[in-house]
């Protein structure tokens, strides 16, 4: 399958599982992990990066991003099953240490 199969270069975003997905939603999610992993990265930075990762939870989780892929960062995979388990009554998968 290719990426114009499940998003048309025409549109911009998809509706799954009663969420809107943006194109870029992945991208912006990794683009934001690299600044909360970036050392240098100044704290309004991480503060920022951080938001914006949060408000992409709930997308990604409707793609099925973290049924697929596990997060590397121990910290983030607990951070985002925290936010994972906000969304639904159903607990999301407990991070692995």
């Amino acid at each position: 399958m290719k990426a114009q199969d499940v998003l048309p270069d025409d549109q911009n975003f998809a509706v799954l599982n009663g969420q809107p997905v943006r194109k870029g939603s992945v991208g912006a999610f990794l683009a934001n992990v690299r600044v909360l992993e970036d050392t240098q990265a100044g704290e309004a930075q991480r503060q920022a990066a951080h938001e914006d990762l949060v408000d992409l939870i709930p997308a990604l989780e409707a793609l099925g991003l973290f049924e697929v892929f596990e997060l590397r960062s121990a910290a983030l995979r607990t951070e985002v099953a925290r936010h994972r388990a906000a969304l639904s009554p159903a607990p999301a998968a407990a991070p692995r240490a």
